[in-house]
């Protein structure tokens, strides 16, 4: 069975960075496209980035554009998010995701995806 396991969230102050990981075991990590998604009290899921099977192509949601970056080494079945200038609002439960995919290509798309991590908190002080 796929398994995806987040770590790396925590508390820090505005303005302050972190990364995150996600390892994946069970699959041919290089087969999949890979998202992070962020779910904050009171709000459905959203999405954050995305990075194809290569690693070649990107997509961010507006909201984090310029601030955040998906990275991926498939030698280490590791897909990254490093996250800068944080903000308070950025507050939210990360989940990483995984679909196995036959082209190069990203999703947006909560729906698409196969495979979900048990999510790492994220905390953002003024």
């Amino acid at each position: 069975q796929v398994r995806l396991v987040e770590s790396g969230g925590g508390m820090v102050q505005a303005g302050g960075s972190l990364r995150l990981s996600c390892a994946v075991s069970g699959g041919t990590f290089s087969w999949y496209a890979m998202g992070w998604f962020r779910q904050a009290p009171g709000k459905e899921r959203a999405f954050v980035g995305a990075v194809t099977r290569s690693g070649g192509g990107t997509r961010y949601a507006d909201s984090v554009k310029g601030r955040f970056t998906i990275s991926r080494d498939n030698a280490k079945n590791t897909v990254y998010l490093e996250m800068n200038s944080l903000k308070p609002e950025d507050t939210a439960v990360y989940y990483c995701a995984a679909v196995r995919g036959i082209s190069d290509y990203y999703y947006t798309e909560g729906n698409r995806y196969d495979y979900w991590g048990q999510g790492t908190q994220v905390t953002v002080s003024s």
